[in-house]
């Protein structure tokens, strides 16, 4: 690909895809929110250009580049905090936001559109979670995905647009937000405090972002349009392995609170994704695995909290 338009450029995902462009020599339209505190973290190039507007804006947004894009990816959000999940006004106005997305991605004349949904969609799920399989969502920020993912892809078709909608499992890396179970983990860790946790028994899939990057782009590149796919490692384990994982690599003799935390009531127990349309149209593999990808993480945390 030659060029791509990202908003939600700023999200862990957004810059691990924007650095992703870069190694790969494409360049990168970067739309952020206006006045955002954490444009620093777009990387300075002269590959990248940077475009400050809201997703309540999109409907209007004038671009003065040149037209004509590889694919436009779709990451910005409002309500992704736990907290905010379920306040239907502010998801119900990212249905809205999506369509939007998709419009402007016509107007500059994009091949592509790609969207970004969540496993939150697909609700409490048993066993290997296909994109095939029925969708059952729980939340209010799982129903405006799913709302999000099926209405843009109704929209895409009717103005000739291609169009991909990714359901992102568990990713976790640099620039990875507080308000993560592993974050908590990496910041109580590094405290000497005890993480207070449920038994954790859940299994759970997780994906550093460098490796969610490449998936993104390749599918930019070869993903089939009206297609959905899972984004993920593609083997769970339970949350326990990870949590023992990450308090190896910061102190093995530090304590841990294990099933000093009820779970929810409407706990998710099973997150494994099947990955395998991933595979088989883009040749996507992991390749980081969790142990080194969780030390990484915990010396980019080291050196933003001093």
């Amino acid at each position: 690909m030659n060029n791509v338009i990202i908003t939600g450029a700023t999200s862990m995902l957004g810059v691990a895809l924007i650095s992703e462009c870069l190694k790969r020599k494409t360049s990168v339209t970067a739309i952020v929110r206006k006045n955002s505190q954490k444009k620093y973290l777009i990387p300075n190039s002269k590959l990248t250009t940077i475009i400050e507007c809201d997703a309540s804006s999109f409907a209007s947004l004038a671009i003065d580049v040149q037209l004509g894009f590889d694919a436009f990816y779709h990451f910005a959000w409002e309500g992704t905090k736990n907290t905010d999940r379920n306040i239907v006004d502010t998801q119900y106005r990212n249905i809205t936001y999506t369509l939007d997305a998709v419009r402007l991605a016509q107007r500059l004349k994009c091949n592509k559109f790609i969207g970004s949904g969540s496993q939150a969609e697909y609700g409490r799920a048993e066993g290997m979670i296909n994109p095939e399989m029925a969708v059952s969502p729980d939340t209010a920020y799982g129903v405006s995905k799913y709302a999000s993912g099926r209405l843009s892809a109704i929209l895409a078709k009717q103005i000739g647009l291609d169009f991909i909608w990714l359901r992102i499992f568990s990713i976790y890396g640099v620039n990875d937000t507080p308000s993560t179970m592993i974050m908590y983990c990496i910041d109580s860790l590094l405290k000497g405090e005890k993480p207070i946790l449920t038994q954790c028994g859940q299994r759970w899939d997780y994906l550093n972002c460098r490796d969610a990057a490449r998936a993104f782009y390749l599918l930019g590149e070869r993903g089939q349009s009206q297609c959905i796919y899972n984004i993920g490692n593609g083997v769970a384990r339970p949350l326990s392995d990870y949590v023992y994982e990450i308090r190896d690599a910061i102190d093995p003799v530090l304590p841990l609170g294990l099933g000093e935390r009820e779970y929810s009531p409407n706990q998710v127990m099973n997150l494994c994704p099947d990955i395998s349309t991933l595979k088989r149209d883009t040749g996507f593999k992991p390749l980081i695995s969790f142990s080194d990808g969780i030390r990484e993480t915990i010396e980019w945390f080291r050196g933003v909290t001093k």
